[in-house]
């Protein structure tokens, strides 16, 4: 059993990681599309606030993850693992193909897959689901929101100044709105691992000493660990600074040219969303989030400025992403069952 925690415990970090890789795309794309920083740059940058959202957010989404879609008392150390085995396997494919996938509803499908398929609907939290499934539609409609009105007010304001003079403004603002951005990703996404490693834990406190030991304190309630906190804080900055960079140049150009005023309200809105998600202890996807942004600021300049092409390519990849990781973790998780059940 401990071999089990272990593998899985990797494979959540591994997870943690590619997460960084897709969603570098989200906290960077804007700008990098604008030129505000090199890719490089860019991707330190934002690795340093992923890791800095530590000493900001608490464990809101750890605490949804990890109690909130699932019945905590049907989880083991093998359902953990099949539903992060689907998630890393799609997040992997879309990854290297270069779609902005949501990691965080790949997560969320992977569990709920092994869970509906062997032990059916009443082992599924049905508020918890209900709530991620809103706001897969509200993240991105209000980025989209707040971004159109952010630009317009700053077009507003801005109407009578030189454009180079504002462009010089924006070029400095766009390097807080990125840090504030990336602030709520890893606030938003590094908790997501930390939810699912920690009902792993929890599951099986009290049947190994190294594991309630060193691993986790057995308080006999579900808790996030410090050092698991630390740990995946550190693993998503470092997939961050790897970077995914089809993805990047896929949000940076693919969906509407951006220049660093347009980058700073894309990136301001989509924060201003993520922070009020983690606060909340709703799990939203970034990459919508994102997304979302930066076409409520494409349609400032008109409907024609937003690639629409590009945009439902990517809206096809989140409409497949939560069916897709249930398929491929909950066949995994049934087949072990049914390997070991001697069926």
């Amino acid at each position: 059993m401990l071999t089990i925690v272990v593998v899985a415990i990797l494979i959540a970090l591994l997870f943690d990681f590619l997460n960084g890789m897709n969603d570098a795309a989200n906290s960077i794309a804007t700008i990098v599309s604008t030129k505000v920083l090199s890719p490089g740059m860019a991707v330190l940058w934002a690795a340093f606030w992923n890791f800095a959202a530590y000493f900001i957010f608490g464990i809101h989404v750890a605490n949804t993850i990890g109690k909130g879609i699932i019945d905590p008392n049907i989880v083991t150390p093998p359902l953990i693992l099949s539903a992060l085995i689907g998630a890393v396997v799609w997040v992997w494919v879309c990854t290297h193909y270069g779609l902005p996938i949501s990691v965080s509803h790949a997560l969320i499908g992977g569990m709920i897959g092994p869970a509906w398929f062997v032990f059916g609907s009443n082992a599924l939290v049905a508020a918890g689901i209900v709530k991620i499934a809103l706001f897969i539609v509200l993240s991105p409609l209000i980025g989209s929101v707040l971004s159109f009105v952010l630009m317009a007010f700053t077009m507003l304001i801005f109407k009578r100044k030189h454009p180079l003079k504002v462009e010089r403004v924006f070029k400095v603002m766009q390097l807080f709105s990125s840090a504030i951005f990336s602030l709520g990703h890893g606030g938003n996404d590094a908790q997501k691992t930390m939810g699912i490693i920690a009902i792993l834990l929890f599951s099986v406190s009290g049947t190994n000493s190294f594991i309630d030991n060193y691993l986790y304190n057995n308080t006999g309630e579900f808790h996030v660990p410090f050092w698991l906190i630390i740990t995946c804080y550190s693993v998503i900055a470092l997939g961050t600074i790897t970077g995914g960079w089809k993805v990047i140049r896929t949000l940076g150009d693919g969906l509407a040219k951006l220049k660093p005023v347009q980058g700073f309200s894309a990136e301001t809105a989509g924060a201003l969303t993520l922070i009020g998600t983690a606060l909340g202890g709703i799990p939203v996807s970034t990459t919508h989030t994102i997304t979302g942004s930066i076409i409520g600021v494409g349609l400032t300049k008109g409907v024609a400025s937003v690639k629409w092409a590009t945009a439902k390519n990517i809206v096809a990849a989140w409409i497949f992403t939560i069916p897709a990781t249930m398929v491929i973790s909950g066949l995994i998780y049934l087949f072990y069952t049914i390997l070991f059940s001697g069926a």
